[in-house]
């Protein structure tokens, strides 16, 4: 009966089409659906349009026509393949056939040949955010003991290792690593990273930088002491224990901080500031006990404690003093005035303290009480308090004074991180011989609010343009040279201080992708240091819209001379040689950004700093190129900057 109906069904359709037709005669069951597969999720966007119409192909002239018009009469529909994000059985076999351990002696002798050679070294210097295919990961694990003499592959290695593979872990752990015997501090940083969670590997990175550590010409300092830190969030729960961690991360730092007072001062900090996140509150506390601990077994672990315990009493005094300031409604006079009288006041123990104190935001610098006439409140927004310290001086000598800014109600840990980047790049270009004068100034965020900034007399372009008419009359006034030649009559090694430092700061700014950029967060001391202030948007972040990559603004050109000077000529090369420097060391500053991402500060958390930070330095081009890049974003001019930097101007003028 049913073939008959589909003989009946085929001539009437073929008498009215030419068209072929296929039947399918589709089963039924009158049994209930025992199981049926759940529909894929976060299954990849496909390029076709669902559903996707064959487009009609027009015939050319004298040609026959197509027996059917796809288009008009039929669709293909994309079918979901749920097991498409899953491992290919048939891959994995692949894989660990050619991966085989009965191969494992043949390859120690194995080595490549001209092309292959050049294969490896190509993927040895993919940066570190670049992810390696099947087929790289395979050519890594067949040359892996000829790489081993090469530090630099060692991080490509552990990507290319199957690590779902006992024999192949404990074939890379226990036999490959130990071949590498030494690596580079940036691949150390990024076998820390949330990539990395064998603590058979993080150990390995640890000891890596212990010897860095006891190098004195080595890159790590105190500053990077934070960076390790944020390290921590990524050991496993397992080895949260102080006792029996895996990695050994938390009793390097610990042990580098009891056996350093300026280390352990800054580690003391960061912890408190640390244990305030509740997700990594309990891991931290362990940490900070540990560290008391081993203060209390140490020749002057007592005296240590004791330091912390009135470092922690002066920072709540100014931190109560700066609230009731920002809560005052009095004017900043009448606030300055109970400032004043707050600090003189021998009760508050602030203008005469009992014995030397290691100061917070810098413990080499060793404080003896404030100087009530030189404390005020800053006009701003939060009022920070601006404090100069008596610094301890020698028996028959004059006390030098040490001036810095309390903020509460911001959030510091951004600008100490920004600030530690910018130190550390400065210390590249110096290990290459280029002084560019930087002024990474210290920052100290005691709490997730609040925080201690150096303060470095100074003036905002805005204030200089206001006061001298231009910046080369500021520092004309600060420093004159009547007889001068080609500096404008301001003193040779001034305008060379200016030069360098604009140059370094274009292009350290531009790295991190420094936003916001206006006339009142470009400082000039007096002397010609150039510095930027104030790092509460980066990666690329702006309020404003169309920022210009790098910031030179007018008045810094015209105060080299105009951009067809000698002098605007000198600060282009200089940007130049130190943009060629900080691309050498690109994967050191990815790694560390990288880490920044997960320093739990909201303004960078979640965001693709990978790709922001990659994309500056351009590793795909060549140096000339690189270089020809960054020259033209260098000479780009946006108007749309002038106009905001003239209503920024015109907003703070009429909040005076």
């Amino acid at each position: 009966m049913a073939f008959r109906r589909m003989e009946e069904i085929h001539a009437a359709e073929t008498a009215k089409s030419e068209s072929l037709f296929l039947y399918i005669d589709v089963p039924r069951f009158d049994f209930p659906v025992l199981f049926t597969e759940p529909e894929a999720s976060n299954i990849p966007q496909s390029t076709n349009v669902h559903p996707t119409a064959i487009p009609l192909v027009t015939p050319a002239a004298g040609a026959a026509a197509p027996l059917m018009d796809f288009k008009a009469e039929m669709q293909i529909w994309g079918i979901i393949d749920p097991d498409i994000a899953r491992e290919n059985p048939v891959e994995d076999k692949h894989r660990r056939l050619v991966r085989g351990h009965r191969g494992g002696p043949l390859d120690r002798e194995l080595k490549p040949d001209a092309k292959t050679r050049d294969e490896l070294t190509a993927i040895i210097n993919y940066p570190p955010t670049q992810p390696l295919t099947s087929e790289d990961k395979d050519l890594i694990w067949k040359f892996r003991f000829y790489l081993a003499r090469d530090p630099r592959a060692l991080t490509k290695f552990l990507k290319a290792v199957t690590w779902k593979d006992a024999s192949e872990v404990k074939q890379a752990v226990e036999i490959l690593l130990p071949m590498w015997t030494e690596v580079g501090i940036a691949d150390a940083l990024e076998l820390l990273g949330p990539s990395t969670s064998d603590s058979r590997v993080r150990s390995f990175a640890v000891k890596q930088l212990k010897r860095a550590d006891d190098d004195v010409s080595s890159l790590i300092n105190v500053a990077q002491t934070h960076l390790k830190m944020i390290a921590l969030k990524f050991e496993s729960p397992s080895s949260s224990s102080t006792k029996d961690r895996a990695s050994g991360l938390a009793d390097f730092l610990v042990e580098r901080g009891a056996a350093h007072p300026v280390l352990g001062n800054r580690l003391n900090w960061y912890l408190m500031v640390e244990m305030e996140d509740k997700m990594v509150k309990k891991m931290y506390a362990k940490v900070a006990f540990e560290f008391q601990r081993q203060l209390n077994e140490s020749e002057s672990g007592a005296q240590r404690r004791e330091v912390m315990r009135r470092q922690a009493e002066l920072i709540a005094i100014l931190s109560t003093r700066a609230k009731e300031v920002r809560a005052s409604k009095d004017s900043r006079q009448k606030k300055i005035d109970k400032l004043k009288a707050f600090v003189s006041d021998p009760k508050n123990g602030l203008i005469n303290m009992p014995a030397p104190l290691p100061l917070p935001l810098n413990a080499r610098i060793m404080v003896t009480g404030l100087v009530p006439e030189k404390c005020s409140v800053l006009k701003s927004n939060l009022q920070p308090l601006k404090l100069t310290f008596k610094c301890a001086s020698e028996s028959g000598m004059e006390a030098e004074e040490y001036s810095v800014i309390f903020k509460n109600g911001d959030d510091l840990r951004q600008d100490q991180l920004v600030i530690q980047l910018f130190t550390l790049m400065d210390r590249l270009l110096r290990k290459e011989n280029l002084d560019l004068r930087l002024t990474p100034y210290d920052v100290l965020a005691t709490s997730s609010i609040e925080g201690m900034i150096q303060f470095i007399p100074s003036s905002t372009i805005r204030v200089i343009i206001e006061q001298y008419s231009s910046v080369l009359g500021y520092l004309r006034a600060h420093y004159p040279d009547e007889g001068s030649v080609g500096t404008y009559g301001v003193k040779k090694d001034v305008i060379e201080t200016f030069v360098r430092s604009c140059a370094g700061y274009c292009v350290v700014t531009y790295i991190l992708g420094v936003g916001d950029r206006h006339l009142d967060n470009l400082l000039i001391a007096p002397d010609g240091h150039f510095f930027h202030v104030d790092f509460g948007y980066i990666l690329g972040r702006d309020p404003k819209p169309f920022p210009p990559p790098v910031k030179v603004c007018k008045e810094m050109v015209d105060a080299m001379g105009g951009a067809q000077s000698s002098h605007y000529a000198r600060f282009k090369n200089y940007c130049f040689t130190a943009f060629s420097i900080l691309r050498k060391s690109a994967n050191l500053i990815l790694n560390l950004v990288a880490l920044m991402v997960d320093a739990n500060i909201p303004d960078i958390k979640h965001r693709d700093v990978h790709e922001q930070i990659q994309e500056k330095f351009r590793l795909d081009l060549t140096e000339e190129d690189a270089i020809k890049h960054f020259e033209t974003l260098l000479n780009e001019t946006s108007y749309f900057t002038v106009m905001f930097d003239r209503i920024h101007d015109l907003a703070q003028y009429w909040r005076s």
